[in-house]
C-alpha cells in the first residue's frame, strides 16, 4: 500500500509538471487574491507563408503593402497560420490582421510604417476613451480571434513625421533637425507638422476634434488624427510575444474590448519627447497578462483605461482581470497608472514584482469629475522605485492633463473645499492595497488628492518604504491604513 502510495504521488506531480508545460502561462492565475480564469496563448495551424513570396522587397523603401495584405487574405483562406516575416527592413502602409494569424518576426526583421499620412484612411474609432475618428492605425485588427505578433524582430511606427514637438523636451540639434522638415509653429517653442494639424488643435479637447461634421472638415486635419500604433479591438485570444514596438504616431500599443490577451517579454518603447506616445494602454479588456516586459516611453508606462465620461459610460465595460507581473518601465509619466479615462470602472487588479525607474511618477492613480466609474479591488505588492521625478504614489481626482512634474512646477495647489453632488459622473477610488514598496530618491513620497464629495476610500499600504525630499499630502481622504509605513 505504502508503494502505491508513492506512485500515485508522484503521478500526480507528473500530472501537474505536463499541465505546467502545456500552459506556462497559469502560475500567473494561480493563488490571486481575485477570481481569475486561466489564460492560454493562442494556437496556430502549422501553415507558413513567407513574406518576401509575395513580391515584397526588404530593402527600406519598396512599399510592401500590397503583399502584406495579399499574404494574409492567402493565409486566412486556407484557415490561418504564421506569416514569415525575414530579416531586412519592410517599409508599408496599414496592416490588418485577421483571424489565426500569428505575424512572426525573424531576427533582423524590421516593420517600418510610412509617414505618408494618405496611406492611412479616416475611420470611426475610440481615442483618450472617447468615440470619434482617427487615421487607420498602421497595425491593426477587428473582431479577430486566436492573433498574435511575435519574434524576435521590431515594429517601428515612424512617428516623428506625425507627432507635435515642444522645444523644452530636446537638444538645439534635434529642434533644428525637425522644424526644418516644414510644418507650422504654433508659438515659438511648440511645432506642428503641418496646417492641419493646427487647424486640428483648435477644435479639439484633449486630442478629440469637436464639432465637425462633414467628411472634407475631417480630411482638412488628416495629420492631426494621428493614430494609435498597434490597435487591437473586440478581439479574443490574443499573443504579443518578444518583439519590440516602438516609435509610434500616438498611443503605441492599445488593446481596447479584448478578451484573452497575453503581453510577453515585449519591449514598448517610444523617445522620451514623444506627445502622447504612452507604451501600453489597456482599455475595458477581461482577463490580460501583461509579463516580464520593459516600457519606456515619454507619457504613462503601463496604463489601464475604460473609457471617458458618457461614452464610457455607454459602453460600460470595465477593465478587469489583469494581471502585470516582472515588469520595468523607464521613463515616462508613470510607472503603473490607472485613468484619468476610467469611466468604466477597473477592477480585480493584480501588479506584482515591477520595478520603476526615473518615471515621474512610480504608482498614479487619475481622474476628475465628469467621469464617473469605480476603480477598486486593487492590489500591488513587490515594487522598487528609483529615480522618480515627482510622487512615488499618486491619487489624483483633479487631473486636468498635466503631468505630476508640470503641476508641481506650475506650483498648483490641492483643490478640497468645491464639494459638489454625487451622481454618476462621480468618480470613485476605494478598496486598493499596496505592500512591499521600497523607493529612493523621490522627490515627494504619498499624495493624496481626492474629492470633498467623494473621498478616495479604504486605501491599505504596508511595509512602504521612501526616501523623499517633500512630505506627504493628503485631501479628502477617508480609511487610509498604515502598516509600517517609513517616509522620510
Amino acid at each position: 500500500m505504502k508503494r502505491n502510495l508513492i506512485l500515485t504521488c508522484c503521478l500526480a506531480l507528473l500530472c501537474q509538471c505536463l499541465a505546467a508545460q502545456t500552459n506556462p502561462y497559469k502560475k500567473y492565475t494561480e493563488n490571486l487574491p481575485f477570481k481569475m480564469p486561466e489564460v492560454k496563448a493562442p494556437v496556430f495551424p502549422n501553415r507558413k507563408v513567407n513574406l518576401s513570396d509575395y513580391g515584397a522587397k526588404g530593402d527600406g523603401s519598396s512599399l510592401c503593402t500590397t503583399a502584406f495584405a495579399k499574404a494574409i487574405k492567402e493565409l486566412s483562406a486556407k484557415g490561418g497560420g504564421h506569416l514569415i516575416v525575414p530579416q531586412g527592413i519592410w517599409f508599408t502602409g496599414p496592416i490588418e490582421l485577421k483571424s489565426n494569424i500569428d505575424l512572426h518576426l525573424e531576427k533582423g526583421a524590421v516593420i517600418l510604417f510610412s509617414g505618408d499620412e494618405t496611406l492611412y484612411p479616416i475611420i470611426k474609432t475610440s481615442f483618450e476613451g472617447l468615440d470619434t475618428r482617427r487615421c487607420q492605425s498602421p497595425l491593426s485588427a477587428n473582431g479577430a480571434t486566436n492573433i498574435a505578433i511575435t519574434g524576435h524582430g521590431a515594429i517601428d511606427g515612424n512617428g516623428i513625421y506625425w507627432r507635435p514637438l515642444k522645444r523644452s523636451k530636446v537638444t538645439d540639434s534635434m529642434w533644428k533637425k525637425i522644424t526644418s522638415q516644414g510644418g507650422v509653429l504654433k508659438r515659438a517653442d511648440l511645432w506642428y507638422p503641418d496646417a492641419g494639424y493646427l487647424k486640428g488643435d483648435s477644435v479639439a479637447q484633449m486630442n478629440v476634434p469637436q464639432g465637425l461634421r462633414t467628411d472634407a472638415e475631417w480630411e482638412s486635419i488628416r495629420r492631426f488624427l494621428r493614430p494609435v500604433m498597434v490597435s487591437l479591438v473586440g478581439c479574443k485570444n490574443v499573443l504579443l510575444q518578444d518583439v519590440i514596438f516602438q516609435n509610434s504616431p500616438a498611443w503605441n500599443i492599445h488593446p481596447l474590448m479584448c478578451e484573452n490577451i497575453i503581453i510577453d517579454n515585449v519591449l514598448a518603447r517610444n523617445p522620451s519627447y514623444a506627445q502622447n506616445g504612452d507604451a501600453l494602454d489597456l482599455e475595458s479588456c477581461k482577463n490580460a497578462l501583461i509579463v516580464n516586459s520593459t516600457f519606456d516611453a515619454g507619457d504613462d508606462g503601463i496604463c489601464i483605461k475604460s473609457g471617458k465620461d458618457a461614452d464610457g459610460r455607454k459602453r460600460g465595460i470595465p477593465c478587469e482581470n489583469v494581471v502585470v507581473d516582472g515588469c520595468t518601465v523607464f521613463q515616462g509619466h508613470g510607472g503603473f497608472v490607472v485613468g484619468s479615462e476610467m469611466s468604466g470602472g477597473v477592477k480585480n487588479i493584480l501588479v506584482d514584482n515591477c520595478q520603476f525607474l526615473g518615471t515621474d511618477v512610480g504608482l498614479r492613480f487619475k481622474s476628475c469629475r465628469g467621469r464617473g466609474g469605480v476603480v477598486s479591488n486593487i492590489f500591488i505588492r513587490n515594487i522598487s522605485m528609483f529615480d522618480i521625478q515627482a510622487d512615488a504614489i499618486t491619487f489624483n481626482l483633479y487631473y486636468g492633463g498635466k503631468s505630476v512634474v508640470e503641476v508641481m512646477e506650475s506650483g498648483e495647489k490641492a483643490n478640497n473645499i468645491d464639494m459638489q453632488p454625487v451622481d454618476e459622473t462621480t468618480p470613485e477610488f476605494r478598496d486598493i492595497h499596496i505592500e512591499n514598496v521600497v523607493c529612493r530618491n523621490a522627490n515627494r513620497a504619498l499624495y493624496f488628492n481626492g474629492l470633498p464629495e467623494k473621498p478616495i476610500e479604504n486605501i491599505y499600504l504596508k511595509n512602504i518604504q521612501i526616501s523623499a525630499k517633500m512630505a506627504s499630502e493628503f485631501h479628502n481622504c477617508k480609511n487610509i491604513q498604515r502598516e509600517n509605513v517609513v517616509t522620510d
